[in-house]
């Protein structure tokens, strides 16, 4: 690890001054300080956060909710308008990853997590995330476990949140503070498919701080879920996932969220699913033809190629979970 300085703030204002000369903001630690030990991130300072009043979850008008960025994973599905209002989102978190790693990372830090790549963790491998213009090893080795959607020819590394499917689905939006004020990205556009630009993976200016993710009301009844496949049950990043909601009223979808994990480079919305249900009525063909556009647009390497059809079946089963005809 490189030397560096560390500074821990007691309001926002201390925050974004340090923010703004190039610290970066740590709060439960459980991705940065991984990185700085592979020597993979080198910041010069350290800004510790967690001292912010930014822990609350509040509703906000007509039934959405706000959860603050330095709620933990662990409150935040334990929460019960979360729990009530959103089990989608509560589901995702609680298999996200052990109950000690849930109990320090924060929301904030899950959505700003750095993906898991094995060749961008390896400081010995090409990797254009890390350093630009150096070239991809991932694209000619072994790559099963990287994205099928949203590539590009400088990298094809998965998103690893959980977390980040559930409000993608959900099209929540991030609240963010910044030296020029506060403003609202939403997550769709906060998370960067990789371009030409991989080293650029979120939407924020220099010193912004996230302060919290809003999810928006949405339409009631709503029966939401989440779906992991992995290689194992234990903690375990996802091989794919499905994030799925779903308004039914009077026998008929009247609004449908998807989104699909493990297999974007960003979580993945799926708006030719989405498209497919509206306006129908639940049953298992229905499932089965929605399910069949999940993998529009995919772009499978030699290793991952296994993902395009497990990503149709994975959605297809939680399409079936959540409309109640399983």
């Amino acid at each position: 690890m490189h030397p560096f300085s560390y500074t821990r703030v007691s309001d926002t204002r201390e925050a974004l001054n340090a923010g703004s000369r190039g610290g970066r903001y740590i709060a439960g630690g459980t991705t940065l300080v991984d990185l700085m030990r592979e020597t993979v991130e080198r910041p010069g300072e350290v800004v510790d956060i967690s001292g912010l009043p930014l822990d609350e979850v509040t509703a906000t008008e007509r039934g959405g909710l706000r959860i603050g960025a330095l709620v933990t994973m662990t409150e935040a599905a334990a929460h019960p308008k979360v729990r009530t209002l959103f089990p989608v989102v509560s589901q995702a978190l609680e298999l996200s990853a052990s109950a000690q790693l849930r109990n320090m990372a924060t929301i904030g830090g899950n959505i700003m997590q750095r993906t898991r790549c094995t060749y961008f963790r390896d400081v010995t491998a090409l990797c254009n995330k890390r350093e630009p213009g150096s070239g991809c090893s991932a694209r000619e080795g072994y790559n099963r476990s990287h994205a099928i959607l949203g590539t590009s020819d400088a990298c094809v590394a998965t998103h690893p949140s959980d977390a980040a499917v559930a409000f993608a689905a959900l099209e929540a939006r991030v609240h963010l503070l910044g030296p020029d004020g506060q403003r609202q990205v939403a997550f769709a556009d906060f998370l960067l498919r990789p371009g030409t630009t991989p080293n650029r993976e979120q939407a924020l200016h220099k010193g912004e701080l996230i302060t919290a993710v809003e999810i928006p009301a949405l339409p009631r009844p709503l029966t939401s879920g989440y779906l992991k496949v992995r290689d194992r049950q234990s903690y375990e990043f996802a091989l794919t996932s499905a994030a799925v909601a779903l308004h039914v009223r009077g026998g008929v979808i009247r609004g449908a969220k998807v989104a699909a994990g493990g297999v974007g480079t960003v979580p993945w919305k799926l708006p030719a699913v989405e498209q497919h249900l509206v306006g129908e009525r639940p049953s298992a063909s229905l499932w089965t033809a929605a399910a069949a556009r999940a993998a529009d647009g995919a772009r499978p390497l030699e290793h991952n190629r296994f993902k395009v059809e497990l990503l149709k079946r994975t959605v297809e089963r939680q399409l079936r979970v959540v409309g109640g005809t399983k």
